[in-house]
Parts: C-alpha cells; sequence; structure tokens
C-alpha cells in the first residue's frame, strides 16, 4: 500500500508543479462557472425581460385600467388565471409574482376618489431582486393611471355625481359639512360641464383640475390621489424543487470541467512516462504493474475530489449555493472521481504519443460536455438531446450534483446516477489496464 500511496503522491507534486495543467484543472472550470452564471442571470439583475406575472381574470373597469396599463411595461409577461391557480404557480416557480389590486369602486381612482386601491403581491421567494423593479412599476401604472382620470373631464363628473350621492350617508361630516361639501360638488360639477362645452376653454380644463385637486385634499389624506399606493408583498410558499439561483445550475458544470481537466492531465502524463521511459523504469523496479496504475488511480482519484470539493466550496460560501442534502453531495464527488478516473486511464491508451492521446481525449470530453449538459445546462436541453445525454457520463454526474443541491433526490432516485458513475468507472478503468498489459505482452 505505501508504494501506491508513493507513486500517487509523485502524480500529484508533478501536477501542482504545472502551471498550464493547473489553469484547466482549477481556474479554468471557475471561469466557466463565473461565466455562464453571470449569462443565466447570476448577476441578479432585477431588470431581466421576461419577468411572468399573473393577475386575476374577475376586473372591474378601475382594475381594468390599472392591469392594462401594467401589461404596457416590456419587460413583463402578464397572463389572467384563477387566484388560486396564479398563487399556486408562483410557489412552483413558474410564475415571479401574482399582482391582485382591489378596487372598491370604479370612482377610486378618480381625482375625488375615496379610499385608495389595495394592491396585494404574492412574490416567489428566490425572486427579491424583482420585487422592488414589480413596486416600481406598479406605482408607475397606478400614477398613470390617476393621471389620465384626473384628465377626463367625463370621468370626473361620473365621479364627483358618485360622490354627491354618497354623501348624505357619510358619517364622517356634520349636517352642516354634507350641506356645504354637496354645494361646492356641485358647482364644481356644473362647472366642468360648462369647460366640457365650450371647446376653447380646453386647455383651462388642466389647470381647474390642479386647482380642485388640492382643494380635495383638505379634508382626508387618504383621498388624496398623489399619495402613492400600498402594496403589500408576501412571500409564497415555496412546494416545489427548483434551482434557487443560475450558481446552482453553473457550480456542477464547473465540476465536469473541473473533473476533465484532471483526467485529461493524467492521460496524457501516462503517456509520457511511457514514451519517455519512466513506466519501463518503474517496472523494472520492485513493484508490480498493478501498484504502478493503483498509484496512479489513485493521485488521479484525490486531485478529482479535491478540484471537486475547492469548486464547491467557492459556490458555497462566495456565491450562496444552497445544498440540500449535503451527504450526497459527497458522494456525488467521490462517484463522479471514480468515473474519471476510469476514463483517463482508458485514453491513456488510445494513442502512443503525447499529442494523439491529448487531442483524441479532449475531442472526447467536449462531446461528453455538449451532449451532457457541460456547455448547456440539463434544464434547456430538448427531449432528444436529453437522451442522447444518457450515454456521456458528464450528464450523470451533474445529475447527482444537481439531486444533491436543489432537485431533493432520495437516497433511492440518487443510487441511479451514482451507480452509473461508480459502474463506468470500474469498467473503463479494467478495460484501459487490459488494453495497456497487452500491449506489454
Amino acid at each position: 500500500m505505501s508504494r501506491i500511496i508513493a507513486i500517487a503522491i509523485k502524480d500529484i507534486r508533478i501536477l501542482s508543479r504545472d502551471f498550464g495543467g493547473m489553469f484547466f484543472v482549477l481556474i479554468f472550470p471557475l471561469i466557466m462557472a463565473l461565466l455562464f452564471g453571470a449569462i443565466f442571470g447570476g448577476s441578479g439583475s432585477g431588470r431581466s425581460k421576461g419577468m411572468k406575472i399573473a393577475i386575476p381574470i374577475e376586473q372591474t373597469s378601475a382594475e381594468k385600467a390599472f392591469y392594462d396599463q401594467l401589461s404596457k411595461a416590456d419587460v413583463l409577461q402578464i397572463s389572467s388565471m384563477p387566484t388560486d391557480s396564479a398563487r399556486a404557480l408562483v410557489s412552483a416557480g413558474k410564475m415571479v409574482a401574482f399582482v391582485k389590486y382591489t378596487d372598491t369602486s370604479d370612482a377610486s381612482l378618480s381625482f375625488f376618489g375615496g379610499t385608495r386601491p389595495a394592491i396585494d403581491v404574492w412574490i416567489d421567494p428566490t425572486r427579491k431582486a424583482e420585487a422592488g423593479y414589480l413596486n416600481g412599476l406598479i406605482n408607475q401604472a397606478y400614477f398613470t393611471v390617476v393621471q389620465s382620470r384626473m384628465m377626463d373631464v367625463t370621468n370626473m363628473q361620473a365621479s364627483l355625481k358618485t360622490q354627491i350621492a354618497t354623501i348624505d350617508t357619510s358619517s364622517l361630516l356634520t349636517p352642516d359639512e354634507r350641506l356645504r361639501t354637496k354645494s361646492m360638488l356641485t358647482e364644481f360639477n356644473e362647472f366642468l360641464g360648462s369647460i366640457q362645452a365650450t371647446d376653447s376653454a380646453f386647455d383651462a380644463r388642466n389647470d381647474t383640475a390642479g386647482v380642485a385637486g388640492s382643494e380635495g385634499n383638505t379634508d382626508s389624506e387618504d383621498y388624496s390621489p398623489f399619495r402613492p399606493p400600498t402594496v403589500n408583498f408576501e412571500e409564497a410558499t415555496v412546494t416545489s424543487k427548483g434551482p434557487r439561483t443560475s450558481w446552482e445550475i453553473t457550480f456542477p458544470q464547473s465540476v465536469q470541467w473541473g473533473l476533465v481537466g484532471v483526467a485529461a492531465a493524467f492521460a496524457v502524463s501516462l503517456v509520457i512516462e511511457r514514451t519517455r521511459g519512466t513506466y519501463l523504469r518503474l517496472r523494472l523496479a520492485p513493484i508490480s504493474r498493478a501498484h504502478i496504475l493503483a498509484g496512479k488511480g489513485l493521485a488521479c482519484f484525490l486531485a478529482s475530489v479535491t478540484v471537486c470539493t475547492v469548486l464547491m466550496m467557492i459556490g458555497i460560501f462566495v456565491f450562496g449555493v444552497r445544498v440540500e442534502w449535503p451527504l450526497g453531495l459527497v458522494l456525488a464527488i467521490l462517484s463522479a472521481g471514480i468515473c474519471f478516473t476510469g476514463i483517463m486511464m482508458l485514453i491513456s491508451v488510445i494513442g502512443e504519443t503525447e499529442q494523439s492521446v491529448g487531442g483524441a481525449g479532449w475531442a472526447i470530453f467536449l462531446i461528453m460536455a455538449m451532449t451532457g449538459g457541460g456547455m448547456v445546462p440539463l434544464l434547456m436541453m430538448p427531449n432528444w438531446m436529453l437522451a442522447v445525454g444518457a450515454f456521456s457520463p458528464i450528464r450523470w454526474s451533474i445529475t447527482a450534483l444537481e439531486g444533491a443541491i436543489w432537485r431533493g433526490f432520495t437516497p433511492a432516485q440518487m443510487a441511479t446516477p451514482l451507480g452509473i458513475l461508480v459502474g463506468t468507472g470500474l469498467v473503463c478503468f479494467t478495460l484501459g489496464v487490459f488494453i495497456l498489459a497487452r500491449r506489454e505482452s
């Protein structure tokens, strides 16, 4: 056992002294994670296009005016649906938020409106960046509708008639106040009628509306249309499994590039030792072929596990990647290390020179990455590519890592990718040793 460990330590030291090799083993995978994480939304920008928003189907005319104005925002994709369905979709992470605008009357957004409308927003708790931006869009839509109604004389007259009709039943005013208020509103209503009938007085309508607004605000601050609406945000309960951030998608990808870098480096190093006579000198020493190859395999396995661990620690402590099942993550890393150690051994015997093994090895790894989710996340791949990717070890390595990070795999579900990874590694390692032995005989 000491001979195997000595050979493994020797190979790890050689790798650590090779700056080019360490770049592709550790730095390049980290760059890939940062690059793809930013592309897929890791920057956390709240202004990402295509925010899916749900609104209720049942709407009054005032509520419809608000929703119509809100839908004019280019960054929103608004869908009407029942309240229960909308909240379920938000909880499932398929909608950013559900906006429910409640208006007690068509007059509430008018210049002499009564109580301000209630705006309730149920939002996905993982989309906090979008919450602030959505709040701004809601306020913008509200004030735009307020402004348009204030400039509409016909609407103001209808609102005034509604207010005049409700003054007699108001418990907030004394009889004298009711009489004075009713008289004032009636006179103003008649004045608006004269403005509407005179085309030449069109420009005066806006100035009159501004004066009337200041008077209408003297009785109760709650009636002022200039006060921003109260938007109540409530976080929806998450009921489905899914990546909370783009980093939880890209760091499993970066781990694959780390594994590829380690396997490629060790495969080439084994060829170098064969072509330069180092392997022959080791064979002449009092150690068997099994010791040499076991030492090579142990070094590759330890390097793979170390790189995976370092990358995942960066993801967890720097980028907030949350792991639902830590033990599952450990098992996934160990299984991936076994798999790529076996692949390393098989690739090392593909050719007789460094160039042939290096070229063939990277070509194989690139195909594995393209079909297995190393370049395009599994969530975004079409079904036919997912079927093809079933033959790629990278696909099962990513599945195992995601199963521990955010897919919420049970031990039974995790057994499939882990079993495929370990089985692939053992078969490839055995086949590589067999081919190497045949060449020596």
